[in-house]
């Protein structure tokens, strides 16, 4: 569903919008390679100091062996679980209903590598112990997301990933991580990057979600798996000739962000709470674990849209660029804080929710 053009260029000109680090324009490159001088090398076809050092720089912070810098995510899973079926001798992978490899990637696992997916949990919660104890025979790797994205960003709890963890090395299944958003889960698990990923036998991270760069992936693990990987790369057509501005952008907002991935965790429990002090509105989770939830409002879109614009008009303060319609004719937007909140005027902000509230109760 395309955003309402309305509702978009209201929140692109808003002068405090809430969620999100900024527009994704070329500033977002020019500011990651003002530190460059020139004569900077790239890397060629997946080799060079560029990208070596950077995947080198990556698997140490992960606590892998190695890692392999990838154009995208997609490309990255969909060869971490060939591996391991290939490995296994077996096409059954398992995953969340909800997962990104099954709701929109035009079933590239299974056109491209014929992989069977095993649906685990219902789409309402995250994978759990019981789900996994409870798979057929033959899974030959279970991905994990975390946080889940479609579901707000829900997480289990960190005991129970460890239990997971444990089922599946006894049960010889690999264990991958979908952590597009690994770094804004630390804070709530209270644990480092190394210490989530030791659960893993391999791992993904985005550099353009929670991070803000441009684009690209890196796939960690065992130094044999990302071998494989970066012959699978190639096949994939993945090794362009040049990948250093991808590259050079990752290693700076990488650099620049990972410090405030509290702070971003701190502000979304805030938000939420002004969220949910609305008529109609709930958040999910009620409590965020990340710097992500979603808000959830008890009416139609076609009737909450105009209400999200007037107050953005009247206060300057820009929602969401989006509302989605959900099944029971209610609505639906995703909120990802990054570095515009904090630059939000809390008067502003509250005379904002007062007015929203104000207006949702019109609804009924």
């Amino acid at each position: 569903m395309k955003p309402s053009p309305f509702l978009s260029e209201v929140y692109n000109k808003s002068s405090f919008p809430l969620i999100g680090h900024g527009p994704r324009n070329v500033g977002v490159l020019k500011e990651a390679l003002d530190q460059y001088e020139g004569e900077q090398d790239s890397d060629i076809y997946g080799t060079g100091t560029v990208i070596e050092q950077f995947q080198l720089d990556v698997a140490q912070l992960l606590g892998k062996p190695a890692a392999v810098f990838f154009p995208s995510g997609t490309m990255a899973q969909q060869i971490a679980l060939r591996i391991w079926s290939d490995a296994a001798g077996s096409k059954k992978v398992a995953y969340h209903p909800l997962c990104h490899l099954e709701i929109h990637e035009q079933d590239g696992m299974k056109e491209l590598h014929h992989l069977e997916p095993i649906l685990l949990a219902d789409k309402t919660r995250p994978v759990r112990l019981a789900d996994v104890q409870g798979m057929p025979e033959g899974v030959a790797c279970l991905l994990l997301e975390l946080p889940q994205r479609e579901i707000g960003g829900q997480l289990p709890p960190y005991e129970e990933l460890e239990a997971i963890a444990a089922y599946c090395r006894s049960n010889s299944i690999k264990l991958h991580l979908d952590g597009a958003r690994l770094f804004e889960i630390l804070p709530y698990y209270g644990k480092t990057a190394e210490e989530v990923c030791s659960l893993f036998d391999s791992v993904y991270i985005s550099f353009y979600k929670g991070l803000g760069g441009i684009a690209g992936a890196m796939l960690a693990g065992e130094y044999d798996m990302t071998e494989q990987a970066k012959i699978w790369k190639r096949r994939h057509g993945g090794d362009l000739i040049s990948l250093y501005p991808y590259i050079l952008s990752a290693d700076y907002y990488m650099k620049l962000r990972l410090p405030h991935m509290e702070r971003y965790y701190k502000e979304a429990i805030e938000l939420a709470a002004l969220y949910n002090s609305c008529h109609a509105i709930t958040t999910v989770p009620e409590v965020p674990v990340s710097n992500m939830f979603h808000v959830h409002i008890a009416g139609k879109k076609e009737a909450v849209e105009p209400m999200f614009i007037a107050v953005s008009q009247e206060t300057g303060v820009g929602f969401t660029h989006i509302v989605r319609e959900k099944e029971d004719s209610n609505c639906y937007f995703e909120v990802s804080i990054g570095e515009r909140y904090a630059a939000v005027p809390q008067d502003r902000m509250h005379e904002a929710f007062r007015k929203l509230d104000e207006q949702l109760r019109s609804l009924n």
